[in-house]
């Protein structure tokens, strides 16, 4: 379910120059970087890229999700880490993403982490945002 205009509480502004070679940033300076493709991909490499910037929002965001889902089942997930590994490459299409969301809750089981992790994947905004769009998995670090 969309959320209304009204809503909102918060609206991140970024601005690219050059796409894929070139740089981008926050409209609050918080943000500057040079974006250049991977060498993998017949680029420099020597800037970031948008899949590590895309890597870098999922983890955090998820990371807060992880949190949300485990205060409200009580608990301790203490020293927890998620990774979000964004893969792009060629399809039918174009270019399309994949992404393999990783977590790491050394205070729980596997059964437990791997729970509050597909519980972290029903709440997450960037999860809620790309299910049906493109594949993401989840596993237990």
């Amino acid at each position: 379910m969309a959320i209304q205009q009204s809503e909102v509480k918060y609206t991140a502004v970024a601005t690219a120059e050059g796409g894929r070679d070139g740089r981008v940033a926050a409209d609050d300076g918080k943000l500057d970087v040079v974006v250049n493709p991977p060498k993998e991909m017949g680029g420099s490499g020597e800037g970031t890229n948008p899949e590590q910037l895309f890597a870098a929002g999922y983890a955090a965001c998820f990371q807060g999700a992880l949190g949300v889902v485990a205060r409200n089942e009580k608990v301790d997930i203490t020293g927890s880490l998620v990774t979000a590994e964004v893969g792009i490459g060629s399809n039918d299409e174009g270019f399309g993403i994949i992404v393999a969301i990783k977590g790491s809750i050394p205070t729980v089981d596997a059964a437990t982490a791997k729970s509050l992790l597909e519980k972290a994947h029903q709440v997450c905004p960037y999860s809620k945002a790309t299910r049906g769009n493109i594949e993401v998995s989840l596993a237990v670090a």
